[in-house]
């Protein structure tokens, strides 16, 4: 492993590694809002925030947008990336493998989405700095994506004047357009028994923990079919060895692109605890939200028609991708602005392993800068 010579990076590379080195998991993104807010000053955006810092119960920042007058005709265009990442384990100490820029340490490096960060500002920059003609640029970074996309869901996409948006946030090879993603249900299942000592009358307890593991072993799990998979996520429950647990927590969730298999697995989960808690002469209450709504775009729809054609000029033959994950486009298409997903070659994401090659990097500024190219026509 060696460490990071940033003279020898791209621009791009350099402010990734900076960006990376800044703590901004989800709800402490102050920092990292600050860093961004910095470059937008020096490129001379015009900057407008929200109040999403103080209206949602966890952003540690507001939407930020950042507006790039029009230079000359077209159809202007917007592109983001979220400010926040997952818990982190160690701090980021970024150091360069190879082609491959990673975290010395046993933690995320945040690349997701520090990397699309990085590109976008880089992106920009050089058409400022160059006086490339362009249509009119937004740039938005949103909070708490890690978290329900929070941040986007909040936002208020009536003040863009762009026509369409591009989000880099999603793991595979540069050229990956993100065409369709599931909708996503949250379940908590509360389950209450009956007290009673475990070691002389444990007869007249009611376990809520064997009621949970009743319904739990009884559920379909896991990959269900190639749209729809499931997961139990937490349990908690009980007081001590010696006591029949009177209480226990379930949380769940299951996801599809598929809404009658997500209907079918929904369903079949609420069942199994409903006859857990029968069987058992327990009481559950069940609790579903929607954590984001699934989407599917054509291939002939303008925003991805145009990442399409961008990816293509850059030498990345483009593909359309089914995820199993969300965006914080399903929050702007669920609040009726156009928008698409693409791929920005993330490696091994929310791990110690996770990894991008600065050439990757510098790809994301090109795709962005095709596209902001493409637009003008």
């Amino acid at each position: 492993m060696s460490t990071l010579d940033t003279a020898a990076l791209p621009q791009s590379a350099r402010l990734f590694a900076r960006l990376c080195e800044i703590p901004s998991p989800s709800g402490e993104e102050a920092a990292m809002a600050d860093a961004v807010l910095a470059e937008l000053a020096r490129m001379g955006a015009e900057v407008t925030q929200d109040d999403a810092a103080s209206a949602l119960p966890l952003a540690g920042c507001n939407n930020i947008v950042a507006r790039f007058a029009p230079t000359t005709e077209g159809v202007p265009v917007m592109f983001c990336a979220h400010l926040d990442t997952v818990p982190l384990l160690a701090p980021v100490t970024v150091v360069q493998q190879g082609e491959w820029l990673t975290n010395g340490n046993e933690a995320i490096l945040g690349g997701d989405d520090k990397a699309a960060v990085a590109a976008m500002l880089t992106a920009v920059d050089r058409v400022v700095a160059e006086g490339i003609p362009h249509a009119g640029i937004e740039l938005v970074f949103t909070p708490c994506e890690e978290v329900g996309l929070r941040g986007a869901a909040y936002f208020d996409p009536s003040v863009l004047r762009a026509a369409f948006g591009f989000v880099y946030d999603h793991t595979g090879e540069l050229g990956g357009i993100v065409t369709s993603a599931p909708t996503h249900k949250e379940m908590t299942f509360t389950v209450r028994g009956s007290a009673a000592h475990a070691g002389i009358q444990p007869e007249l307890g009611r376990s809520a923990i064997t009621v949970a593991s009743k319904a739990i072993a009884s559920m379909p799990l896991g990959r269900i079919d190639d749209a729809t998979t499931a997961n139990i996520g937490t349990i908690e429950g009980g007081s001590a060895t010696n006591v029949v647990a009177e209480e226990c927590v379930v949380t769940a969730e299951c996801r599809s692109r598929d809404p009658e298999a997500l209907d079918r697995q929904l369903t079949a989960m609420l069942d199994a605890f409903a006859w857990a808690a029968t069987e058992g002469e327990c009481d559950v209450e069940m609790s579903v939200r929607d954590h984001f709504i699934g989407y599917s775009l054509d291939e002939d729809a303008p925003q991805v028609a145009l990442a399409a054609r961008a990816l293509a000029e850059c030498g990345f033959a483009p593909r359309y991708v089914a995820s199993g994950g969300g965006s914080d486009v399903n929050a702007f298409l669920v609040n009726g602005f156009a928008s698409v997903n693409l791929c920005n070659a993330m490696v091994d994401v929310h791990t110690p392993d996770e990894r991008i090659r600065i050439a990757d990097i510098e790809g994301m500024v090109d795709v962005t800068l095709a596209i902001i190219a493409g637009a003008r026509s």
